[in-house]
């Protein structure tokens, strides 16, 4: 019985089917089928049946998938145990956000590769909450404040916002002085944002009423530059436009409080070591030392 068919047991267990759990492993459907019924054939007995919803576990596979799911996590902490303190090996599945990812923590990544090439990372750019757990992510990036949860979260850095607006905008219906002046303009947002401001020592909350709502933060980039309205958003998405006079920054004697760059991941006590080198390599690229290199206005130091 090899371990790997174990794993892919518990995959499917967890996702519910054969193509989740492909799509989770990053190997085909047939490869998935064919090391579940070569398991079902070492074991003598069935796990899975199929519905009319698509397949479930058997009275059989249920015992069996405890036993499964606390060996393999029981040899990946012999084996991190035994393996030289450089060397990863395994798989490792990552999420970050659509709209810094590609472009702020995909080289971290990348670069963990070349580093551990016995690791096989999968990593998903999306700007929505992934369910860690029921999705089978070893970790995730987010930003920003984070929703009471019983994820265990680090955080790697500050990040900082900007509220900015096109001139032709500004030229158009002027800008907004205080917070509660929000509510009369025009805003690009996402679904039920709240915005906060600094009002000297004390944050102000506003719920702006937007008629251009999108799920990523890019949309609304491209939003502000055509004039449809304000945008509340991390400075390093606007600072080149900013730069060149397509955004201006806003009622800037309220400045956004700081955000944070967070690596959360499932609820257990110790994280594996695989998520805590990802974790370190986050904390020297975005980290507190890392902050004093960078160029004024995109991070600052996080006290």
């Amino acid at each position: 019985m090899e371990l790997e068919d174990l794993r892919i047991f518990v995959e499917v267990a967890d996702a519910g089917g054969v193509s989740s759990a492909a799509i989770r492993l990053g190997i085909s459907k047939s490869m998935v089928s064919r090391r579940i019924t070569r398991l079902e054939g070492e074991l003598g007995a069935q796990l899975f049946a199929r519905t009319t919803r698509g397949i479930a576990l058997t009275e059989a596979g249920c015992t069996f998938r405890d036993y499964a799911a606390r060996t393999s996590a029981e040899l990946d902490v012999v084996r991190e145990t035994i393996l030289p303190a450089g060397e990863l090996r395994g798989r490792m599945r990552v999420a970050a956000p659509l709209s810094f990812g590609p472009t702020y923590f995909a080289p971290v990544i990348s670069q963990m590769a070349i580093r551990h090439p016995q690791l096989q990372i999968l990593s998903s750019y999306t700007d929505r909450f992934v369910d860690l757990v029921g999705e089978g992510f070893d970790c995730a990036i987010r930003l920003g404040h984070l929703p009471d949860s019983n994820l265990v979260a680090r955080r790697i850095g500050p990040i900082f916002g900007k509220l900015v607006a096109s001139p032709a905008y500004i030229e158009a219906y002027g800008a907004p002085e205080t917070p509660d002046e929000i509510v009369n303009h025009k805003v690009v947002m996402r679904d039920a944002e709240k915005w906060q401001f600094m009002d000297g020592d004390k944050i102000v909350t506003v719920r702006p009423q937007g008629r251009f709502i999108a799920d990523n933060a890019m949309s609304l980039v491209a939003a502000a530059l055509d004039g449809i309205g304000i945008a509340y958003l991390p400075e390093p998405l606007v600072a080149d436009h900013i730069g060149s006079g397509a955004l201006v920054p806003i009622m800037t004697r309220h400045p956004i409080p700081p955000a944070g760059i967070f690596v959360v991941r499932p609820p257990g006590q110790y994280p594996s070591r695989k998520v805590r080198v990802l974790t370190e390599m986050l904390l020297k690229c975005f980290g507190t030392a890392a902050v004093k290199d960078r160029a004024e206005g995109l991070y600052r130091q996080d006290e």
